[in-house]
C-alpha cells in the first residue's frame, strides 16, 4: 500500500516550479482555458483541468524524448 505523504513535496530542481507554472499558462492560452486569478481550481470544469494536465504531460514527454535523443528545439 502506498503511503500518503501529503505536504511533504519538496522542490528538487530550482526553477522547476516557475517553469511548470509558465507551461500551465501557455497550455491554458493554447487551449482557451481561463486560469483562475485566485489560484483556486475548484470552479474549473473537470474537462478543462484534464485538458491542461494532458497537454502539460504531452509537452514534458516531448522534452524528455528530445533530451534523451540529444536534440533540442
Amino acid at each position: 500500500m502506498a503511503s500518503n505523504n501529503s505536504g511533504s513535496n519538496r522542490v528538487l530542481v530550482p526553477g522547476a516550479k516557475q517553469a511548470l507554472e509558465q507551461m500551465k499558462f501557455e497550455a491554458a492560452q493554447s487551449l482557451g482555458v481561463q486560469i483562475p486569478a485566485d489560484g483556486y481550481y475548484g470552479n474549473v470544469a473537470t474537462r478543462d483541468a484534464g485538458s491542461l494536465g494532458g497537454y502539460i504531460t504531452k509537452k514534458l514527454v516531448q522534452i524528455a524524448e528530445q533530451q534523451l535523443s540529444g536534440t533540442q528545439r
